[in-house]
């Protein structure tokens, strides 16, 4: 977005959040992030930090589309919600001459937002009541670590704007910029994720392709390496038949050629232990494996191109499918040969006991500890399961303690050092120094 559309869209933005307070946010991806704003109205604000397109406008989604579209909360939006959930909006405003967006929430001390739209630099941050970075949802540049003043990001070079969007449909009096601009990218991400998916077709069914191609040089090699089983059937004839007057010379045996009306001699190669008789048996026996093995590749040749040819079609039927924007095809054809995956189990929360504490970790992670011996032993094996992290005090009797893992994500260090603290706290052996 370029500063034009930012001052655009600003005055829309303040007119539909300032007085809400500070919700949740939804991680949708890496550096996509959803931020619900609640009050009088209930709003959703789209900020994307993606270097190519950073963007900000609001969105109209349910709650039940956005949870599943969420990932797994990162240390940044949970420290975000730790800073300003709750906390009402006071101001939005735009930096001077900057493609930068401040957020202002009342508290006793206030707390920002800053949505920095800059390319390359583009980023997420949480500033303390002293305006000094407490959060950022990437690693962000030298002269804006964590603990110092925030300031804009330093100019490298001119200020390109490839993306000015000219060609929304922003003058739309039905629509507000906001409506148009979601209407825009999602239809331009929907776009996107086509080509993504017709990339991917192709690349399957030319991969399968190259494969079946491979196979059949492969398969045209082995009947080659074989030998022609007819030579080595003559062979063998030949040794029997000149038993008697058969020459030995440099690791061959001389022997007339029968089968030719001249009968001229012919070398024959053979080990120079081996009598004719012994060598004749060996050719036989490569003949009988050359022979075999002719008619069992051929035969495997032929059902290689076959599913070659069948192949072959596919693709064709794939380009008619991108042509008419066939997306159910071309995800059966792309996903149909995966396994369904078995569905996680559930994680039963809402059946949680009594008797069953519920902590959240600083990284996010949930975490469960027990009260009495049932407690314990329904947490253990009714509630947690392989996936999750099991905790104990050792050498005293207490409540068992377990973090919840559902996406098999490694356990932050800080997360398991909070549950052993826990665990600890709630056993006999807290007192003991």
């Amino acid at each position: 977005m370029n500063e034009q559309l930012i001052e655009r869209i600003l005055p829309e933005l303040k007119r539909e959040l300032v007085g809400l307070s500070f919700r949740q946010m939804f991680q949708l991806s890496e550096q996509r992030f959803a931020i619900a704003f609640e009050g009088e109205e209930f709003k959703l604000l789209l900020v994307a930090i993606e270097p190519k397109e950073p963007r900000i406008y609001l969105i109209k989604r349910r709650m039940r589309e956005l949870k599943k579209q969420s990932q797994h909360p990162s240390k940044f939006v949970v420290d975000t919600e730790n800073s300003l959930t709750g906390k009402r909006l006071a101001e939005v405003s735009k930096h001077a001459n900057e493609r930068i967006v401040e957020f202002r929430f009342e508290s006793e001390d206030a707390n920002y937002l800053i949505v920095q739209l800059t390319g390359k630099s583009s980023n997420l941050f949480v500033l303390d009541p002293g305006r000094k970075i407490v959060a950022a949802a990437k690693k962000p540049e030298r002269e804006q670590t964590l603990g110092v003043p925030y300031s804009a990001p330093e100019r490298t070079g001119p200020q390109t704007h490839q993306n000015d969007h000219d060609e929304t449909p922003l003058n739309d009096s039905h629509r507000s910029i906001s409506e148009s601009l979601d209407t825009y990218f999602s239809q331009r991400e929907e776009q996107v994720n086509f080509e993504t998916l017709a990339k991917e077709a192709r690349r399957k069914n030319q991969k399968a392709q190259t494969k079946l191609r491979r196979l059949i040089k492969n398969l045209e090699t082995d009947v080659v390496q074989h030998g022609d089983p007819q030579k080595w059937k003559k062979y063998g004839d030949l040794l029997l038949a000149n038993q008697a007057n058969a020459k030995r010379k440099a690791g061959s045996i001389i022997v007339p050629d029968l089968f030719e009306d001249d009968e001229p001699l012919i070398a024959i190669e053979a080990d120079e232990r081996d009598s004719p008789a012994d060598a004749a048996q060996k050719y036989f026996r490569k003949y009988a494996k050359a022979r075999s093995a002719a008619a069992e590749v051929a035969s495997r040749i032929e059902t290689v191109r076959l599913q070659l040819t069948e192949s072959e079609n596919e693709a064709v039927e794939i380009e008619i499918a991108i042509e008419s924007g066939d997306v159910d095809f071309l995800n059966e054809y792309v996903e149909g040969s995966k396994k369904p995956e078995a569905k996680a189990k559930e994680y039963r929360v809402s059946r949680l006991r009594a008797g069953v504490r519920s902590f959240r970790s600083s990284d996010g992670f949930e975490i469960l500890v027990g009260k009495k011996a049932t407690d314990n032993d329904f947490l253990t094996f009714r509630i947690a399961n392989s996936r999750d992290t099991w905790m104990h005090s050792a050498d005293y009797p207490g409540s068992h303690v377990v973090i919840r893992n559902p996406d098999r994500r490694e356990v932050p260090q800080k997360t398991l050092i909070e549950a052993a603290q826990l665990a600890a706290f709630y056993s006999q052996g807290k007192k003991q120094v």
